[in-house]
């Protein structure tokens, strides 16, 4: 009898777990994921009941914990938890004392990344400043719009700054806002020294503010967006908001043992709430880079014993264009957690650089729906099973294909894509996910926001992002809307024309776009390429790959030939000046071809051949 039922519950569970790997294959990556996301929460809650409640207060804490840990490795400097703890001290006490200033006011900080980046930061933060991190790569207009959109009256710049920025800092001046630069002197006058100060001022602390869970709702910080589609919004960023990322680098399987390397610019989201806050919510050492070297990646990997990496956009393709050394594999690195890693490159890169565990994500910097590839499966920003959504709701809506606006049903409702549908990524606003806007700016704030969309009285957070979920429960990235175009009544998304392009040998980089063509409803498919060294052009072999791989509504028409791809700070492609110049000859200086069908080739885009397009004598 014994022996019956003890076969019998061996067959029955061997024919469950068999049931579970074929219908649900993924069951326990995404509980053992889930259950890391309640580790992580119960953490903080556990954290908050004795007081550490904001983002500052965690990194007080973690000072207090491992004093003598480094936190900050910059070039030659190491600087441990205390000493940033100390300098932080020390820069709010000469803004207290010699500033003025106080809980409330809001400053804006231009800084490259160094360490004093972090300690200005806190230090402002110890006094309940609202902090306004600038993009030091913008221009005059844009530097000014950024700034006075976000209300601030002080300004801390770096002193390798001040040298670019005389015209714009002489009319701040004039406009009376306070403005302190990180140096001992300055030859431009009307800047407030501060490293003169701060080595004589008191290393001793403020004294603390109450902080309650009401203030985890509040404005924490301004991050502006990245201004691909026009001038920058300051967006703001909730202290709940600041907490929630601290702990993605913990998620993505980081521990405090690791030395993470964080080469993005520190005044983004990515590196420092998900890459500084990262590090603060472990008691990790963070390796800071001043910038970006593609030459320089691995030998750093080396030289500081790099174990978790942060990427971005395309910085991973910046890797695999670089001829291939020993240093590229000769390292200790497990990790790369980031986000935007498209799928031809997340190949190759995982090919050619040892064992390393990517973790893509997707995140945004005004909302908190989020997601992480946690799996091994390539191109995916994420899962999107049942227990992802009992953690962070969200939703996919059905969209028109020509405004990308939700489709309403009869009763005004909206409707939820189906499995292997494209739609609109929407997620609550709710007080564990809030929607604070955009600083100065009311209607862009508001324009973000769906209402009433499956019942009277909701508001959903529209991303103006298109995601499809497939019928494993994966979520991919389509396209941003603005990037999508139609042609001859199809969508087209620019993501998938991109990487289908990548997959050319001699294509090294491409950026893919829509142009107006007189006569046409809609866009035409253009690409501006870039080919890699000692590489021509092979117009018939594009034209061949293209017949193989994407549907002919998809084809780009046009291409543009360029030494580099325009890119943001943050390596987000540029294409609003590509869109405006269209395929003009006249307008465009770089080589043009155009998609002869019936050559089966790509041939030179000359005047005339423009001319009997725009004529239509040439048929699209």
């Amino acid at each position: 009898m014994l022996t019956w039922a003890f076969t019998t519950t061996v067959t029955g569970l061997l024919t469950l777990l068999v049931f579970q790997r074929m219908c649900y294959p993924y069951f326990w990556d995404d509980l053992i994921y889930y259950l890391k996301l309640r580790k992580v929460g119960a953490a903080v809650k556990s954290r908050m009941t004795s007081g550490v409640i904001t983002y500052l207060d965690c990194f007080v804490h973690q000072a207090r914990k491992t004093p003598g840990k480094p936190f900050i490795v910059f070039e030659s400097q190491v600087l441990t938890y205390q000493d940033v703890d100390v300098r932080s001290n020390k820069f709010a006490n000469v803004f207290k004392n010699e500033g003025g200033l106080k809980q409330g006011d809001i400053v804006a900080l231009l800084m490259s990344n160094e360490p004093d980046f972090i300690c200005v930061w806190f230090g402002l933060c110890k006094l309940g400043c609202e902090v306004a991190f600038l993009n030091f790569n913008i221009k005059s207009k844009s530097f000014l719009h950024c700034f006075q959109s976000c209300g601030a009256k002080t300004l801390v710049v770096g002193s390798d700054l001040v040298s670019s920025r005389e015209e714009a800092l002489r009319s701040l001046k004039d406009n009376g806002i306070d403005l302190w630069v990180t140096d001992s002197s300055s030859s431009l006058e009307g800047l407030h020294t501060l490293l003169d100060k701060v080595e004589k001022a008191s290393g001793e602390a403020q004294p603390p503010m109450e902080t309650t869970l009401a203030k985890l709702m509040s404005n924490f910080l301004f991050i502006f967006t990245s201004g691909t589609t026009g001038l920058p919004k300051a967006a703001r960023v909730s202290h709940i908001k600041a907490v929630m990322c601290m702990g993605f680098l913990r998620l993505c399987g980081a521990k405090a043992s690791d030395n993470i390397y964080v080469t993005l610019p520190l005044y983004h989201m990515s590196a420092s709430l998900l890459g500084i806050g990262g590090c603060i919510e472990l008691g990790a050492t963070c390796v800071l880079k001043k910038k970006f070297s593609a030459s320089q990646f691995w030998k750093d990997c080396q030289k500081y014993n790099v174990t978790v990496f942060q990427y971005i956009g395309e910085l991973c393709r910046y890797l695999i264009n670089q001829p291939k050394t020993e240093a590229e594999t000769a390292h200790r690195v497990r990790i790369a957690a980031g986000s935007g890693l498209r799928a031809d490159v997340w190949r190759e890169f995982a090919k050619r650089f040892g064992k390393i565990h990517i973790r893509e994500a997707y995140g945004l910097t005004e909302a908190s729906v989020g997601f992480l590839n946690y799996t091994n499966e390539i191109g995916p920003i994420g899962r999107a099973g049942y227990f992802n959504k009992r953690s962070l709701p969200f939703d996919l809506l059905k969209c028109d294909p020509n405004t990308y606006e939700p489709i309403r049903t009869e009763s005004g409702r909206c409707s939820r894509a189906n499995q292997g549908e494209t739609g609109i990524l929407v997620a609550p606003v709710s007080a564990m996910n809030p929607f604070l806007g955009y600083a100065g700016n009311k209607e862009m704030s508001e324009k973000k926001l769906l209402r009433n969309v499956f019942q009277e009285g909701d508001v959903y957070f529209n991303t103006g992002d298109l995601m499809l979920q497939d019928h494993r429960d994966f979520v991919y990235f389509r396209d941003r809307i603005g990037d999508t175009f139609r042609w001859k009544g199809e969508n087209v998304a620019t993501t998938e024309v991109s990487e289908t392009l990548g997959g050319l040998d001699f294509v090294q980089d491409v950026n893919v776009y829509g142009v107006s063509v007189p006569g046409y409803e809609g866009r035409a498919g253009m690409a501006a390429v870039v080919l890699k060294p000692d590489q021509k052009l092979d117009g018939s072999r594009f034209y061949n790959h293209l017949v193989q791989n994407l549907p002919a509504y998809a084809w780009p028409w046009f291409l543009r030939v360029e030494t580099s791809i325009d890119v943001t700070e943050t390596f987000k492609q540029q294409k609003g000046k590509l869109v405006l110049e269209g395929f003009s000859p006249e307008a465009v200086q770089d080589p043009l071809y155009f998609l002869d069908v019936s050559q089966k080739d790509y041939i030179p885009l000359t005047q005339a051949v423009f001319d009997d397009i725009l004529s239509g004598k040439i048929r699209l």
